[in-house]
């Protein structure tokens, strides 16, 4: 049986470097390297919305149903605005997880950062609607949002560590391009596009969130 599908918001990894063996050298840095097709940049972690909507409920002692915070869930996330394109870079390897993955740590221009914030603050309403109290406890407490660090840290999870030395380690500088945010396994919220145009383009990029 397959695992529930995590819900994200993400922009896509559309290159790293200047060719494949600019990704592919990272493989004398790490373990089990991942495959470039299908890396990302997470920007905001719902979790299982079934998960997130039970923290929801237990967290309002039943106020607030688990069928309501899902359905209302779905349609925030539907109305979510898009983040354009973006170049970014990294120059070094960080240990994220508790020790567990090897990342490139992104630095990402402000605009990048400041759209981050503003989904923490979405989330924020989003929980305040839902009659969440003591929201920014909820955030870090919550099973579903997996939320363990008060500060967001742009990353792209490249493969297991070869060593137990916390790092960082410093790379040759790579140049990196991300398409446009988008959330990811849409596919399998229920009626996500029913009665919604989707998000209002960001950054000059018009367009709706894809798959």
């Amino acid at each position: 049986m397959l695992a529930p599908a995590r819900i994200t918001v993400e922009v896509p990894v559309l290159s790293i470097g200047s060719g494949p063996s600019d990704y592919e050298e990272l493989g004398s840095h790490v373990k089990a390297l991942r495959r470039q097709k299908g890396l990302h940049l997470t920007l905001l972690h719902i979790g299982i919305l079934a998960d997130f909507a039970q923290d929801i409920a237990e967290w309002t002692k039943g106020i607030t149903t688990a069928e309501d915070a899902a359905s209302t869930a779905v349609s925030w996330l539907g109305g979510l605005p898009v983040l354009g394109s973006f170049s970014a870079r990294s120059e070094r390897l960080v240990l994220l997880g508790g020790g567990r993955v090897s990342g490139l740590e992104v630095e990402v221009p402000q605009h990048v950062r400041d759209f981050q914030v503003s989904l923490v603050k979405a989330l924020h309403e989003l929980l305040s609607g839902l009659l969440v109290d003591n929201i920014d406890d909820f955030i870090l407490s919550s099973r579903a949002l997996g939320f363990r660090y008060p500060h967001w840290t742009p990353h792209i999870a490249v493969g297991r560590p070869k060593t137990r030395d916390p790092g960082p380690w410093k790379i040759e500088p790579l140049a990196l391009e991300f398409g446009e945010s988008r959330i990811r396994n849409r596919q399998f919220l229920p009626d996500l596009d029913a009665g919604t145009d989707g998000g209002t383009a960001v950054a000059g990029h018009p367009g709706n969130v894809e798959d």
